[in-house]
């Protein structure tokens, strides 16, 4: 081969590689969600017909114990939930708007990890939005199932008080909207692989539907 043949077959090879990395890139920043989608997955929907329902009415006494138990969560300290506390804000943020955010943290530590930085910087933003104001919302933090179970909760629970601080802090969002609440390695992304790190994330939960009438 010669050599000319070789410099051609270097720079293809190098060509590749570069496009590769730049795919890469494109990629990741795809994870990364907009402030608009945020809103978008938190903001309940209104039914096309108001005089057609699309299923049964919710009861009215069970509508009224919700909204009390969702009351009592504010201004709540995350450590002071008790397990039939977080099991039952599971249980009822599983039919609210709610958005699962890839909100990755440094390994073994409750720091926001700096390719994450811009995911909560836009729930501030959506946070921020006339549209949802005067509801509550829960962040619920999760880790991979690296660790033992005792200190996966605690680590979870310090997320998603880091998350909250930060929202709190950085967009003066009211703090008694924000219900911070850990699940450890209990509630996995992936059950099929506890351990992997996409485990390590932030749920917001929109939890009354005060915003579906504005």
């Amino acid at each position: 081969m010669t050599n000319s043949h070789k410099l051609s077959g270097l720079k293809v090879t190098m060509l590749s590689v570069a496009l590769s990395m730049m795919a890469g890139l494109a990629l990741a920043d795809h994870k990364n969600v907009s402030a608009d989608q945020i809103l978008n997955a938190l903001q309940p929907k209104k039914p096309l017909t108001r005089g057609l329902s699309a299923g049964p009415q919710a009861d009215p006494t069970a509508k009224a114990k919700e909204s009390r138990f969702v009351e009592s969560l504010r201004n709540r300290k995350t450590r002071s939930l008790s397990l039939n506390e977080r099991e039952e804000i599971s249980k009822i943020a599983s039919n609210k708007p709610k958005i699962d955010l890839e909100i990755q943290f440094d390994y073994n530590s409750a720091n926001i990890s700096k390719t994450s930085m811009p995911s909560v910087q836009e729930l501030g933003k959506a946070l921020s939005n006339a549209n949802l104001k005067g509801s509550t919302f829960v962040v619920a933090g999760h880790t991979d199932a690296i660790g033992s179970e005792t200190y996966n909760q605690d680590l979870s629970e310090r997320r998603a008080d880091t998350i909250k601080r930060y929202l709190t802090e950085k967009y003066s969002i009211n703090g008694a909207d924000l219900v911070t609440v850990g699940y450890g390695e209990t509630k996995p992304k992936d059950p099929n692989a506890p351990k992997d790190p996409i485990n390590r994330r932030v749920q917001v939960v929109n939890m009354d539907t005060k915003t579906a009438s504005q």
